[in-house]
């Protein structure tokens, strides 16, 4: 029997005398080293912070924690480990330690996470730190270090390293890339917790249990790949992911409401982004925003988590392919130069309608400058010995993943307060203004920037 299949938590998938049960219908073992993780106080506060955030305010459901999606990549990454076990190279590479440290970095991967970090983070302000600085902080410096030590018998750092790409070798970039790579132990459980939650059937719709089951180690071994018997699951599960992030991550009022999210940010950051801040759980996170004395900030705020809900509409999208122009102008441009060229629209269509409107009352939503990680991933045929790439043997996943993903379901967005709907409809030369309004804030870029000097 493999050592890797003697491992505690992996012979407790099978019998298990500790076990709690998360949607849906799933047994996840407990151990008691196991216990001793969760029930530490910075993992117990994913339990006060929301997995999907602002998705609620549309699918109501959506409202499962950090905590729970942890414990699904936890006892996902037990059935990835399983199945490598049998995969004679991978057991070569990857000893039991190496398995206990992904195990536990698997429960802790999300543990850096603060309320609607991904938002937050996708504006990248200087002042805010990436969530992997806070996961590196509690792994090492709270009492999650003391249990790795003392009952894990495990590194803090080798921990640590896994989520934050540290140590280069061999057995490193293997468990790597069962928690970040296009069927990392992560994406398995969200697609399907995510839609499960929100009501949608789409993040479901592949075959979990046969595409772990094709899992095997790429032509390298450094890395995931698939027999060619996982081929249409990963097909699957690419287009899932095209539709999640189409119908629910990229839901125009989801949008809506994480743009009225980020303008609040925005306008207060400087004044609470402070460490203590992302140690904070959702309600109180809120609270922080909402009490900052920012009027602006505050009626954003209240419009999202106050007793009314009043989320802006959408006045206008463009896309890559119907509107390129437009789209290739303001996507994926830094979120100050958004906020300037919103609110000069905003001026503009003030003039037009012979009517006030705030800098806040128009929104623009775009991309954000990083983009998704493609869907790059080998198939292993065994009765040739050899692999190809699954976009160069797959037509869905060639148009799906290999061409650029964010393209096709990420949209360039104008949003405008709920009063105005009625006036701005009738706008005619809406796109015509939009363009003024970005050519106006390039000239005034281009203005302020000092005069070239040449050496």
């Amino acid at each position: 029997m493999s050592a890797l299949r003697e491992i505690p938590e992996i012979q407790g998938l099978d019998t298990c005398p500790g076990l709690v049960r998360i949607p849906p219908e799933l047994d996840v073992p407990l151990t008691p080293r196991v216990r001793r993780l969760i029930d530490t106080a910075p993992f117990r506060r994913l339990a006060r912070i929301g997995q999907l955030g602002l998705v609620s305010l549309v699918y109501p459901a959506a409202n499962h924690t950090r905590f729970e999606h942890s414990l699904g990549v936890y006892r996902m990454a037990l059935l990835y480990l399983r199945r490598l076990s049998y995969d004679s190279r991978f057991a070569q590479t990857i000893d039991p330690s190496d398995a206990e440290a992904l195990i536990a970095a698997a429960l802790l991967h999300d543990i850096g996470h603060w309320p609607f970090c991904h938002p937050i983070e996708d504006m990248r302000l200087p002042e805010v730190p990436e969530h992997e600085v806070y996961a590196r902080r509690f792994i090492l410096g709270s009492e999650i270090a003391d249990v790795l030590r003392t009952h894990w018998r495990l590194d803090p750092e080798r921990v640590a390293s896994l989520l934050t790409e540290g140590q280069p070798d061999d057995a490193s970039r293997v468990l790597r890339s069962l928690l970040s790579s296009p069927i990392d132990i992560d994406k398995m459980d969200y697609l399907a917790r995510d839609s499960l939650h929100a009501g949608a059937p789409y993040g479901r719709n592949f075959d979990q249990q046969r595409l772990i089951g094709s899992l095997c180690l790429n032509q390298a071994g450094d890395g995931l790949a698939i027999t060619d018997k996982g081929r249409t699951a990963a097909e699957m599960m690419v287009f899932a992911r095209y539709v999640m992030f189409s119908e629910v991550y990229w839901h125009h009022t989801v949008r809506a409401a994480t743009a009225m999210l980020q303008r609040a940010f925005f306008r207060v950051y400087r004044e609470v982004a402070q460490d203590s801040l992302f140690h904070l759980t959702e309600e109180p996170f809120v609270d922080k925003l909402r009490n900052c004395g920012d009027s602006i900030a505050r009626e954003l705020l209240d419009a999202l988590f106050g007793p009314t809900r009043r989320i802006y509409k959408r006045w206008a999208q463009y896309t890559y392919f119907q509107h390129r122009e437009i789209y290739q102008k303001l996507a994926r441009r830094p979120f100050p130069w958004l906020v300037a060229c919103a609110e000069e629209f905003a001026q503009l269509v003030s003039k037009r309608v012979s009517q006030t409107i705030a800098p806040h009352e128009i929104l623009i939503d775009a991309p954000p400058v990083q983009r998704e990680v493609q869907f790059h991933v080998d198939v292993y045929f065994p009765s040739d010995g050899c692999y190809h790439p699954l976009g160069d043997i797959s037509p869905v996943v060639h148009t799906l993943a290999t061409k650029q993903f964010d393209d096709y379901v990420k949209r360039v967005r104008v949003f405008v307060h709920p009063r105005l709907v009625d006036e701005v409809r009738q706008l005619k030369d809406r796109d015509s203004l939009l363009l003024q309004a970005v050519a106006n804030v390039e000239q005034s870029t281009l203005a302020a920037m000092p005069p070239h000097r040449p050496s």
